[in-house]
């Protein structure tokens, strides 16, 4: 669970909970108006699986501005993540929101390891972008993902991160 609030200038980051999910609705409709947007019983479902890990971005006023979730998969010897979902209102693009996002799930993903894999519709430039960033590169296409749209995705792949090695002067 991201436990510990993250905080910048503007906006900080924090636990999605059931009242979130009417602004969660509210912003897929203007997100993803020809992509099936996401309706309440679903991020209801997706709260209640143990292994997702919901947040979001409130500004200095606590209004929820953005949302991201994560499912850790795999089990201790194989772990694995996937970015479901990140959503931000789009009076607040170009703020760094979606960085926060992402780097919260990235971290909550670290502390299992293992890759993090995630489905990015193709026209998406500054997404995909913002996951190149991050370390993230397409390992395939998805034909007509996204409904009713029709859209295809890029599947995106983060390996795992390891600890780089310490040089031998930190050591001693």
């Amino acid at each position: 669970m991201v436990d510990d609030e993250v905080r910048t200038a503007a906006f900080h980051i924090v636990p999605m909970n059931v009242d979130d999910i009417e602004r969660c609705v509210e912003l897929e409709q203007l997100l993803f108006p020809e992509d099936d947007p996401w309706h309440a019983v679903a991020f209801r479902s997706e709260l209640a699986g143990r292994h997702n890990r919901y947040i979001t971005a409130r500004d200095e006023d606590g209004r929820m501005v953005g949302y991201a979730g994560v499912a850790l998969l795999g089990d201790a010897a194989h772990p694995e993540a996937e970015v479901h979902t990140i959503g931000v209102d789009p009076n607040y693009h170009r703020a760094g929101i979606g960085t926060l996002l992402l780097e919260a799930l990235l971290a909550e993903a670290g502390k299992r390891g293992g890759p993090v894999f995630l489905e990015v519709r193709t026209d998406n430039a500054p997404a995909i972008a913002l996951y190149a960033k991050h370390g993230f590169h397409i390992i395939g296409l998805r034909k007509n993902y996204y409904h009713p749209s029709g859209a295809d995705a890029y599947t995106m792949r983060r390996p795992e991160l390891t600890a780089l090695p310490l040089p031998d002067e930190v050591l001693s």
